[in-house]
């Protein structure tokens, strides 16, 4: 009986532990409608990640809250008219320097 009650706890540690697999994925290949329609994760995770991303290309280590959210929102209906293209080429379109 023991054995049978230390087998079932080790198998359920190891569920739990595969579930939190690392997942990855390359940003640059997601889809307007893969991020919209949360296919690959959260929009808003992307959102920031890419923020994140192109703020460190310019070598700007200052976070707006609120421009991050008004820019989230902005790739949102973007990509909601536009969801053939990807994520990468939405952003680099609404927010590229010359904008």
């Amino acid at each position: 009986m023991l054995n049978r009650v230390l087998l079932s706890v080790t198998l359920a540690a190891l569920a739990v532990s595969g579930a939190q697999a690392q997942v990855t994925m390359d940003v640059s290949k997601i889809t307007c409608e893969q991020y919209i329609l949360f296919k690959v994760a959260d929009p808003q995770h992307i959102a920031i990640w890419l923020s994140g991303y192109y703020s460190g290309k310019r070598n700007n280590m200052v976070v707006d809250v609120g421009q991050l959210k008004s820019n989230a929102e902005k790739l949102m209906r973007y990509c909601e008219t536009n969801i053939k293209g990807t994520v990468v080429e939405a952003v680099e379109k609404l927010f590229s320097p010359d904008k």
